[in-house]
C-alpha cells in the first residue's frame, strides 16, 4: 500500500514539473523536465534498494514497511529535498 501511495505522489510531482516547465519555457522543455525526473527516480530507487539491501532483511519491518517500501520512502525523502532547491524560485537571481 505504501509504494501506491509514493507511485501515485511520483505521478503528481511529474505532472507538477511538466506543467512548471511547460509554462516557463515550451512544451519540449516540460518533457525533458519529466525525463529529469523519471531518471532521478529510476536511478534513486535502484540506488536506494541496493543500500537497504545491506542494511536490511527483506521482510522489513512487518507486512506494511518491508524493503521496497523502505526503499521508496528514502528515495522519496532525498527527491523532495532535491526537488525544493531544483524548482524554488531564487528571488535573488538575475533575470536573463
Amino acid at each position: 500500500m505504501i509504494p501506491l501511495i509514493i507511485f501515485y505522489i511520483h505521478i503528481i510531482a511529474f505532472t507538477a514539473g511538466f506543467t512548471s516547465e511547460y509554462q516557463k519555457e515550451d512544451i519540449g522543455a516540460g518533457f525533458l523536465n519529466v525525463g529529469f525526473m523519471v531518471l532521478i527516480f529510476s536511478v534513486g530507487w535502484s540506488i536506494s534498494t541496493f543500500v537497504l539491501k545491506y542494511v536490511m532483511r527483506e521482510a522489513g519491518f512487518g507486512i506494511w514497511l518491508n524493503r521496497d517500501a523502505v526503499s521508496l520512502l528514502l528515495l522519496t525523502m532525498g527527491e523532495i529535498i532535491f526537488y525544493y532547491f531544483y524548482f524554488r524560485n531564487d528571488a535573488n537571481a538575475p533575470s536573463a
